[in-house]
């Protein structure tokens, strides 16, 4: 199962509007569960073998953004598949070849 979220705080009191703090937050989250995951510059992505294991990280994630607002938005995507792994990039590289062959 491949999520892709974004989470950030509102009502920070910060003049320049960002949340870079909260999002450190959140990423190390990710980057701890030890899940595969990938972080653009508007979403993270991490793939996990069930619901449980991947909305517990989301959830764990949320958490560490809420001390740095008085709210928190969340945006949530889901491509659930079972039986398949190694999506997060197995997508990118049938993308890619795809490409290669209309080329």
């Amino acid at each position: 199962m491949l999520i892709a979220f974004s989470v950030a705080p509102s009502g920070t009191g910060r003049s320049d509007g960002s949340v870079h703090d909260a999002v450190a937050a959140a990423i190390r989250v990710v980057r701890e569960s030890g899940l595969p995951h990938r972080t653009t510059s508007m979403f993270t992505e991490i793939e996990g073998p069930d619901w449980d294991t991947v909305m517990d990280v989301v959830k764990r994630a949320t958490e560490a953004v809420l001390p740095f607002g008085s709210r928190v938005s969340l945006v949530l995507k889901a491509d659930i598949r079972p039986g398949y792994t190694g999506e997060i990039d197995a997508k990118l590289e049938r993308l890619d070849k795809a490409l290669d062959e209309t080329e």
